[in-house]
């Protein structure tokens, strides 16, 4: 038993010894580590970040065949390099800023109960259908962009906060002609509409159809750059269609479009506690 006791205290003497402070260093660079990760995903650097990651492959490649003229090139452009970096991450860097000045930054790491539960539910879904054919009757366009797990905080900068739970009423008031928010795209957050008048990115595909408009176009963009479902309604036709995965879909009758927005019930809501740090810590320790 001596021997067992001895061998345990060897073997925790390689191991340098860690004081309260330590534990609270390594909490704070874990907490650090996710906040920038969480940001880097929600923006648009992660696009940015994989392509420095190729270039950082090649010149280790470069490193390992010692191929010293190209090594001595992009030694010379290091310093351009790490200038050109800063003006690329500018927009992102001081979004990221803001955010931690608004206290966002926390929000999104350590969420409140209010967040955790403001899920999009069933009647959120039923108030959307009921709303985009109540349009399509009366052939009102319409866009409806419901986040899923990506972040839309980009657009929904890009129009007017709203901040209202999600009605039929609510929506087809926005949606109606002749009024100051008609013009753009809805952002629904669980089951509040976010904001209005937001502008969308128009899909660059070249094989859509040329019978789509601006509108479709949009709503094809957003999904191709995030994982968001968007709910159009055609002013021509007055037909209501679901853009999701870069691909748009004609909802034939109300049934269809509350089957495919009911799919969201399960992950939606999830999304905000799944992506905090003790939402990951909590699926970690299921698993």
């Amino acid at each position: 038993m001596n021997t067992i006791i001895e061998y345990v205290e060897s073997c925790a003497s390689l191991f340098p010894r860690m004081s309260l402070g330590n534990v609270f260093e390594i909490f704070i660079i874990a907490v650090l580590i996710y906040a920038i990760l969480a940001w880097i995903k929600d923006s648009k650097a992660w696009v940015l970040l994989r392509g420095i990651a190729i270039i950082l492959a090649f010149i280790l490649l470069c490193v390992l065949l010692r191929l010293d003229t190209l090594l001595w090139i992009f030694g010379k452009i290091a310093t351009v390099a790490a200038v050109a970096i800063i003006v690329i991450f500018q927009p992102e860097l001081r979004k990221a800023l803001e955010q931690l000045g608004s206290g966002n930054l926390l929000h999104r790491i350590f969420p409140s109960q209010e967040q955790k539960q403001t899920g999009f539910t069933g009647k959120t879904a039923n108030e959307i259908v009921k709303a985009a054919f109540e349009l399509g009757k009366t052939r009102t366009g319409a866009l409806i962009v419901i986040e899923n797990g990506d972040s839309l905080t980009d657009i929904e900068q890009t129009g007017i906060a709203i901040d209202g739970i999600v009605t039929s009423q609510l929506l087809i008031n926005i949606f109606e002609h002749n009024t100051p928010l008609h013009d753009g795209a809805v952002v629904v957050k669980g089951n509040i509409i976010t904001a209005a008048t937001c502008y969308l990115p128009l899909s660059d595909n070249m094989s859509i159809s040329k019978s789509y408009g601006t509108r479709h176009r949009a709503a094809l963009g957003i999904s191709e750059v995030t994982d968001s479902v968007t709910v159009v309604v055609s002013e021509e036709t007055g037909k209501v269609s679901v853009s999701e995965r870069g691909k748009l879909t004609v909802m034939p009758d109300a049934d269809h479009l509350r089957s495919e927005l009911n799919k969201l019930t399960d992950s939606v809501g999830k999304n905000k506690e799944e992506k905090s740090l003790f939402g990951m810590i909590r699926n970690k320790n299921n698993k």
